[in-house]
């Protein structure tokens, strides 16, 4: 049999109109929706189907609306295979919340009060840049930090690909490795429009108020493994969850790091499940080894079944 993993996009895949022709179709994508609204006193729905689009963007609406189309995918999915739960799960930074709900970490309500909490922290906290740069080497990327650290702090946000990564920090410190890497023969730095510096440390202090709020959680220890984004390592107890989910809001995604860990671990097949095709693109870019199958609406869902019934017979 081959090993299978899901996968749950972050931010920047949402899109106005993701999961209505699931919620349509499925009874069990629609409980999720129903209970995001329920749960968080807010029409999450509407904000997913029918935006406006500067409201679904906004980081307090965006992680809850990404993390309840996600979940509402993998629930439909779920009902139509036997492929769930999968040999491994993960998501790129806020996905991460899905992962945890795939693996039982947590009830779906409990998902949705933190990625909620996480959002409203994260939304508050301003100030700061982020940049994708792309096409780096290693010395190249070294040595833009080391610049831009001259005026301000800098780091690297996400490990996204062997030929992406995003760096944060410092507006002055993030301008000036920029600079520093496009006249060193880097061809592509694209600032992003963010409200923040995510993933570093202007985080720390949105980090230690949702360490705060999660002391009144309960969590369960993982059925299957989660390769965790702070260190690409395999996690299955709640106090280790407990421990890291704080920390993952001011570290440094390893999405790279996690995909070759359950590659080196067996895994050929992954499944992306929330809007857009991000993971899948990184994939494409970490191995040409493994095969992604989307599920993103209702006919990506139904042909991601099929093509997982003949090619994997685990039907």
């Amino acid at each position: 049999m081959k090993k299978i993993a899901f996968i749950f996009p972050g931010q920047g895949a949402q899109a106005v109109g993701m999961g209505k022709d699931v919620c349509e179709s499925y009874e069990s994508a629609k409980r999720v929706y129903d209970t995001a609204d329920k749960v968080l006193g807010k029409s999450v729905s509407t904000i997913c189907f029918e935006g406006p689009e500067e409201d679904l963007k906004l980081t307090v609406n965006t992680q809850p609306a990404i993390v309840t189309t996600s979940i509402a995918l993998f629930e439909a999915l779920k009902e139509l295979t036997n492929i769930c739960p999968p040999d491994y799960t993960a998501g790129h930074s806020l996905g991460e919340y899905c992962a945890m709900y795939t693996a039982g970490v947590m009830s779906l309500e409990t998902t949705l009060k933190l990625i909620q909490k996480r959002a409203d922290l994260m939304g508050q906290t301003k100030g700061g840049a982020m940049a994708a740069v792309l096409n780096a080497t290693e010395e190249q990327l070294k040595a833009g930090l080391e610049e831009g650290s001259k005026v301000g702090y800098v780091d690297v946000a996400n490990y996204n690909s062997p030929v992406q990564v995003v760096i944060t920090g410092d507006e002055n410190a993030v301008k000036a490795t920029s600079e520093y890497l496009l006249a060193n023969g880097v061809r592509r730095v694209v600032p992003l429009a963010v409200s923040g510096a995510f993933h570093s440390k202007f985080m720390e202090k949105a980090g230690a108020s949702f360490a705060e709020y999660l002391q009144d959680f309960e969590l369960n220890d993982a059925k299957l493994p989660v390769i965790t984004n702070v260190d690409a390592n395999e996690t299955t107890s709640a106090s280790e969850f407990k421990s890291k989910m704080p920390k993952q809001i001011y570290s440094s995604v390893h999405w790279t790091q996690t995909i070759q860990k359950m590659i080196a671990n067996g895994v050929d097949t992954f499944v992306e499940i929330g809007p857009g095709k991000v993971l899948a693109g990184l994939n494409k870019k970490i191995s040409m080894d493994i095969t992604t199958y989307n599920v993103f609406d209702k006919d990506s869902l139904e042909n991601t079944v099929n093509a997982l019934k003949e090619q994997l017979a685990v039907m």
